[in-house]
């Protein structure tokens, strides 16, 4: 029986190169190596451009393609017949295949000289088993079937978004195996992405951000696609990419104030997946680890099928927790705080807000902080609302997909995590109230 593509997808690693056979119109034949192949689907493969050479002229002249691959798990070899019909030069496949070939480039020492100029798209025709023995593959070291079965068996018990997002992340962590990883939702209207949650680094980096465009992340995210690297490489290297990036738009002084992004200074496997509802873009889930190669089609194939299922949760529990509960809550008059004064200032410009001189928070949250701070000050209010938040002009949100209550999320574990005497805290489904601990002072800039 003729194999199916995806069963070879071991050998589309970049770990042995493949072979590919053309020949040019008088008949003469030309093997050369071949960087990269990416599988597209059951019946498309796609090879790197990255020369003008001999091959190239002989495919665009039409030539038949042979390509012979190996399986650097078990040694076995296949021989397939291809038809050439395209060339893309942007878009998600060419951007998975860049970032790719970058990280097989680093390894094999051709960092400069491997540059992807096209994704050239081909009809597999045929593929054959070359005869010849081989060996076993190693044992998978989780099952990502059972581990993506018992992570849906887990966020369906969850009752709002706070739930599913904390349980998302545990299960990346305990049933995947993922030793780290982060959470990033997406901030449409600044066009970047925030870290919500964290995993296995010295610093959980919540509320850090990174743009939309910029490194493994934000490409993902622009893309909506997945992207994995198997070797390292420092063009997708993220402290680099993002002062670099700032740097070139004249921002560098941003970084004074900007939460540091977490993640392992030299991470050899990278692999991000865009978290997607309908035609919204949600967040990215990332996924790194020294180790070469840690992260193959299968964790992929199981982490866009966890993501799509959590982008979903994530949207049903955004509606549901908009809407409070019929219930009323007792306002409870506010204790008189008692210790030092805190001064919070705030910042207009970009609602940036600084507890004593440390930066916190900027955008939404910071705003949602501000008009909560003042509603506490002159009014003693305690309880609020979703839905007062959505319609408080001071707030300013960007529209329908606004990510409100992930963005109460990071507002929560930011305070939670500063430990500045300033708390909230879910009450019901669509309340929350604010706990102040010390006398404030609020400063407007």
């Amino acid at each position: 029986m003729t194999p199916r593509l995806d069963s070879l997808r071991d050998c589309l690693e970049g770990v042995i190169p493949g072979h590919i056979v053309t020949c040019d119109p008088a008949g003469v034949p030309n093997v050369a190596f071949l960087s990269q192949a990416e599988y597209v689907d059951n019946e498309h493969l796609a090879l790197s451009y990255q020369f003008f050479n001999t091959t190239r002229r002989n495919v665009l002249a039409g030539s038949p393609v042979r390509l012979l691959l190996t399986s650097h798990l078990t040694a076995r070899q296949y021989r397939l017949s291809l038809q050439y019909l395209r060339t893309e030069t942007a878009g998600p496949l060419f951007e998975r295949m860049k970032a790719k070939l970058a990280g097989i480039a680093a390894h094999s020492g051709m960092t400069g000289i491997f540059r992807l100029l096209g994704a050239d798209i081909y009809r597999v025709l045929d593929i054959v088993p070359v005869p010849g023995g081989c060996i076993s593959p190693p044992p998978p070291a989780v099952n990502c079937l059972n581990a993506l079965r018992r992570s849906t068996e887990r966020l369906s018990g969850c009752a709002n978004l706070e739930c599913l997002l904390e349980k998302a992340v545990d299960c990346l962590e305990k049933e995947f195996g993922f030793s780290h990883l982060m959470l990033l939702m997406h901030d449409e209207a600044r066009g970047c992405l925030f870290t919500l949650a964290s995993r296995g680094y010295a610093q959980s980096g919540i509320g850090s951000e990174i743009p939309v465009g910029s490194g493994l992340i934000g490409i993902c995210a622009r893309e909506r696609s997945p992207i994995r690297i198997g070797f390292m490489t420092s063009e997708y290297a993220y402290g680099r990419t993002v002062r670099d990036g700032l740097a070139a738009e004249g921002q560098l002084d941003a970084l004074e104030t900007a939460i540091p992004l977490p993640g392992l200074p030299n991470a050899a496997s990278q692999m991000a997946i865009p978290i997607v509802a309908g035609d919204r873009l949600l967040g990215v889930i990332y996924v790194e680890s020294l180790a070469d190669l840690h992260f193959g089609y299968d964790e992929e194939d199981a982490l866009v099928v966890f993501a799509a299922q959590l982008g979903l949760a994530m949207q049903h529990h955004q509606m549901t927790d908009d809407a409070p509960d019929e219930t009323p809550v007792a306002e409870r008059p506010a204790m008189p705080p008692e210790g030092a004064p805190l001064t919070v200032r705030h910042f207009a410009a970009n609602d940036s807000i600084f507890v004593d001189d440390d930066y916190l928070i900027k955008g939404v949250a910071g705003a949602i902080l501000w008009a909560l701070l003042n509603d506490f000050t002159q009014r003693g209010r305690t309880s609020f609302t979703n839905k007062g938040l959505r319609v408080d002009s001071r707030i300013r949100l960007p529209g329908a997909s606004d990510n409100l209550e992930a963005r109460l999320v990071l507002l929560q574990r930011r305070l939670a995590e500063r430990n500045a005497g300033i708390a909230i805290g879910k009450t019901g489904r669509g309340r929350f109230t604010l706990t102040v601990e010390r006398p404030l002072t609020l400063v407007e800039s």
